[in-house]
């Protein structure tokens, strides 16, 4: 693919542009930005890339990785204002799952201790965690917010913080990692994943690609489950002050 080639592809940018501008949906301003965003920011990070695989210096890799985290606590920390600390919270849940993918990873001899691996399988990893920790925020929030009643029964009938939170907590961490799990049991019946169809466009071997997206599969299993269940045991003691008693403070910022 060239620049021409590309330029054609805007046909597909082009084209729910003329069904909102028809149906009235009001998306032509916020496609328009997202694709232009969507340009430059790969085009910076495809130079950026070549940059670091070309050098081959650790220092550098470690930069693109924290510069990840660093974006994606960004994003995803608007959706949990309500629980304090929710910054260091996501950096120390986005940085110890990628500390220990990556560990198993060149532990075990699984990729190569190269930017080639490393980068692209740091992204994945630290991308699904993000969207995890948006979804399960989301839905922890909201669950806290419409079940204070019974939370702060079970604190005044002598319950810990835990005990008055323990439903709200699994009820959003199973919410947020189904999507996954579920994604998973129709893989490559539904859908081509992402990195099997890349190398397979790029002319690798079929059972390659399949090796290689089966590894990207579980590596994203343990990101679900773990950002999932980290972020929720680091979360719920914030709503409680010292008298293990619930702060109704928090909640109303909710309603802002």
């Amino acid at each position: 693919m060239n620049t021409v080639t590309l330029t054609f592809a805007l046909i597909f940018v082009l084209i729910p542009l003329l069904l909102s501008k028809y149906f009235k949906l009001g998306l032509e301003k916020d496609t328009i930005i997202a694709t232009i965003r969507s340009i430059i920011q790969l085009f910076i990070v495809g130079y950026l890339l070549q940059f670091v695989f070309d050098s081959e210096r650790y220092i550098y890799i470690a930069l693109m990785i924290m510069i990840m985290i660093g974006a994606a606590t960004q994003n995803a920390r608007k959706k949990g204002k309500m629980i304090k600390g929710i910054t260091w919270k996501l950096v120390t849940t986005f940085a110890l799952i990628e500390f220990i993918t990556q560990f198993i990873l060149i532990g075990f001899k699984i990729t190569p201790p190269t930017a080639q691996y490393m980068i692209p399988l740091s992204g994945m990893v630290i991308g699904n965690s993000m969207v995890l920790a948006i979804l399960f925020l989301n839905r922890f929030t909201g669950e806290i917010k419409s079940q204070q009643d019974e939370t702060e029964l079970i604190l005044s009938l002598g319950g810990t913080p835990k005990q008055a939170v323990q439903n709200q907590l699994i009820h959003s961490i199973r919410a947020s990692t189904i999507p996954t799990i579920e994604s998973q049991k129709t893989i490559g019946l539904v859908q081509l994943p992402g990195m099997m169809s890349g190398q397979i466009i790029a002319g690798a071997d079929p059972l390659q690609a399949v090796f290689f997206q089966l590894l990207v599969l579980f590596l994203l299993l343990t990101t679900a489950v773990f950002t999932s269940i980290l972020l929720g045991f680091l979360s719920y003691p914030t709503l409680f002050n010292e008298r293990m008693q619930f702060l109704d403070e928090e909640l109303k910022q909710l309603d802002d």
